[in-house]
């Protein structure tokens, strides 16, 4: 397996020679309460099982299906949000931004800026997330092959970032389907920075749902083994209490019951690949 630098979000780094780490949350900020729930619980199972974890939450959901859809509380409230997690839970925060006026406020805050999928190609929005100082987690789109993301990466670092994490989260194959291609994890390895395996995501059904997004969160654990099997440095997930009263995402968010044991398993078959 190809070494890639460490990058460092507060006390959680991935790469080679760290343990696997766990970027865990809901997919939107349902209420401040709800996410120091999840917050809390998470950071919890990260102590008991030694796994180096990021909350993650989105304050705006800008590309939901319907315009109907709930989207989050917005860039002020949701901040605010963000900030009491971190304060309460002392673990380092994701959030994603989609516009460059964005940018500045969740760098105020967050440890590291997501770039959504359907935004990877968005030059400005790359730049000033760059510029940002903070670490810029830049997810795969779903119409780019893994070798096309070396133009995106060379935009971040051409901007004077270097502290970059790749995600892949599923190719569209046909219609409101996605399919995930191991080749792809050592392919983007290749460019020298850590791989993220956006595991939930990668079981969606984009627009299959009538008016919403329809997912496959049965397959949550065989995918993420999969992926950790490949050699990825981190595991996304969402992460509720009850996924089908999440306010978004509901059909691909991994039960919280069941995190655990699969932080566990994923763990225990990290150290098996990383020491082969």
């Amino acid at each position: 397996m190809q070494a890639v630098t460490p990058v460092s979000a507060g006390p959680v780094s991935f790469g080679t020679g760290q343990p696997l780490a766990f970027i865990l949350g809901p997919c939107v900020i349902e209420s401040e309460a709800h996410a120091l729930e999840i917050g809390m619980f998470i950071a919890e199972a990260g102590r008991r099982v030694g796994a180096p974890v990021v909350f993650k939450a989105s304050f705006d959901k800008a590309n939901r299906t319907s315009l109907s859809s709930y989207r989050g509380p917005g860039l002020v409230e949701g901040l605010k949000v963000l900030a009491r997690v971190k304060e309460r839970t002392g673990l380092p925060i994701l959030t994603d931004v989609h516009e460059v006026g964005q940018v500045g406020p969740a760098a105020g805050v967050c440890d590291i800026l997501q770039i959504p999928a359907f935004l990877s190609r968005q030059t400005d929005l790359l730049v000033a997330a760059a510029q940002s100082g903070r670490v810029v987690n830049v997810k795969k789109g779903q119409f780019l092959a893994p070798r096309d993301m070396r133009h995106v990466v060379a935009k971040l670092v051409d901007s004077g970032n270097s502290n970059i994490l790749v995600t892949e989260r599923g190719a569209s194959f046909g219609y409101n389907n996605l399919v995930v291609d191991p080749r792809a994890f050592p392919m983007l390895r290749e460019m020298g920075y850590p791989v993220i395996f956006d595991v939930t995501h990668s079981l969606q059904l984009p627009g299959a749902g009538d008016g919403v997004t329809a997912g496959l969160a049965e397959y949550i654990a065989p995918m993420a083994q999969a992926g950790v099997a490949a050699g990825v440095d981190g595991v996304f997930m969402e992460v509720h209490e009850e996924p089908s009263r999440a306010r978004s995402d509901a059909a691909n968010a991994l039960r919280l019951d069941l995190l655990e044991p699969l932080m566990q398993r994923l763990m225990a078959l990290d150290r098996i690949v990383r020491h082969a």
